[in-house]
């Protein structure tokens, strides 16, 4: 029985509502402590990265969960609602630290949330994505539905982009007097609400979810624990070349989001650096999510996806260029000349994410070819371990630039509410010379590395068939 529109919107709902969280947590965590806590830079730079390291390698491990699962409400729903419950809750102590603790806790309370929050993410993600064929026909319905759980999760991080900033300073007012009432307890206030927000939502979409969402077939999920996706990758030349690009282009985005924020309240400045911020994120989110629905489809029908690989990457170095020059040699008076780099980095962003999950399903059939053996589970659990390694990597790079160029509130010149020279110097190098040489990095080994044009996997799949037949 074919799927109804009510049972494919609610699992859109559901990608909606995770990457809401998972966006603010990725994009704000640094801010909220580091500049509005004052938590020393470094230190969250430590606590990301260890957590997201963690948090990678426990994916096989709730995989393991999961998969032995069974209950009477099937072995995905139980998990994905308990692991949103779970999630909310962290979610919300993460981004409303009480004014009891102090600031040696903060270090302590920010390490401890932020490594539950991802224990618990994980918890509801993996069952979300692995639920798929348990609802679906094998076939083009399933590839839809994965679509557009992907289409779907890209609007809720898109989301967040947008409207935090917008939000957060209307919400800050709740509760607080006039007098006496800083910038910062504002902010601080902002997110707090918001994350109840979202946590509300994100419970809402789940619920709608799992109410709509039946699963009409066991199936066997298939899991992969760490010692066997690294044992894939060294046998499977293709999946580690792949996985390569995708950990460099993603620290080089990573780098980015974790900074723009810095960017506009302290270099771009202004009093209505707010405005102008969503402005960016929102035309940088609307070019994300156009550019994996129309452009992606309208430029495949001109070239190959390896030459459309090239474009993108040589897209967004041009982007991060045109952003340097930019900031380096203009007034930055108007936010809209900003929209010039977005255009390329976002746009490029979104054809690289669709294409990498390309690459990687054509390596499944190299390997299956060289190796006798569909390694297709192994290969789609290390692109989400890699992902998170990316976010850590780039955390910490991120934190090293505000603190050797100590980019905070704390360091703030008064009479203009910037940084100094040196200051927003090293912030523009970070942010657009970093990403661009791992961008360049990706390019070089693609180019040097990867194979697997239509042509070959035309071959591969012809003698695949053909062994199978034998």
């Amino acid at each position: 029985m074919k799927l109804t529109f009510k049972e494919k919107a609610s699992y859109g709902l559901g990608a909606v509502g995770k990457d809401m969280v998972y966006a603010l947590s990725a994009t704000y965590i640094l801010y909220y402590y580091q500049d509005l806590l004052h938590v020393p830079a470094i230190y969250m730079g430590v606590i990301l990265l260890c957590a997201r390291v963690f948090d990678a390698f426990n994916d096989p491990v709730m995989g393991i969960i999961v998969a032995k699962t069974r209950t009477r409400w099937g072995k995905f729903r139980p998990w994905l609602m308990i692991g949103t419950l779970l999630n909310s809750v962290f979610l919300i102590l993460m981004f409303a630290v009480p004014a009891s603790v102090t600031a040696g806790g903060l270090v302590a309370w920010a390490a401890v949330m932020y490594i539950l929050w991802g224990v618990t993410y994980t918890m509801m993600d993996i069952p979300y994505w692995s639920m798929v064929p348990a609802f679906t026909e094998a076939g083009p319905e399933r590839e839809n539905v994965s679509a557009l759980g992907r289409s779907c999760a890209g609007v809720g991080s898109a989301l967040i982009q947008i409207f935090t900033m917008m939000v957060v300073p209307a919400l800050g007012a709740i509760g607080l007097s006039a007098s006496g009432v800083t910038q910062e307890m504002i902010e601080r206030n902002g997110f707090k609400y918001l994350s109840i927000g979202v946590a509300v939502l994100f419970i809402l979409f789940i619920t709608i979810t799992c109410v709509n969402i039946r699963e009409k077939s066991t199936v066997e999920m298939e899991t992969a624990s760490v010692g066997a996706m690294f044992r894939a990758l060294i046998e499977n030349d293709q999946a580690m070349t792949v996985v390569i690009a995708i950990v460099l282009v993603n620290s080089a985005f990573y780098i980015t989001s974790n900074l723009i924020i810095y960017f506009f309240k302290y270099d771009f400045g202004g009093a209505n650096w707010y405005s102008n911020y969503t402005l960016f994120n929102m035309f940088g989110g609307g070019m994300q999510i156009l550019s994996m629905m129309i452009l992606f489809p309208l430029l495949r029908r001109f070239m190959d996806t390896i030459r459309m690989f090239r474009l993108a990457l040589c897209a967004s170095i041009c982007g991060y260029l045109i952003l340097l020059a930019i900031a380096t040699f203009t007034g930055m008076g108007n936010v809209f000349v900003l929209f010039i780099p977005a255009f390329f980095v976002f746009s490029a962003n979104g054809i690289l994410t669709v294409l990498t999950t390309i690459f990687l399903a054509n390596t499944v059939d190299y390997g299956q070819l060289k190796n006798g053996r569909r390694d297709e589970s192994v290969i789609f659990s290390m692109q989400t371990f890699v992902v998170k390694l990316a976010s850590g990597i780039a955390a910490m790079l991120a934190t090293v630039c505000l603190t050797v160029f100590q980019i905070s509130s704390d360091n703030v010149e008064e009479s203009t509410a910037t940084i100094s020279a040196g200051s927003a110097a090293g912030l523009r190098m970070t942010m657009t010379i970093l990403p661009m040489i791992g961008l360049a990095a990706a390019l070089i080994i693609f180019i040097r590395r990867y194979i697997l044009t239509e042509d070959k996997i035309t071959e591969i799949s012809r003698e695949l068939k053909r062994r199978g037949n034998d």
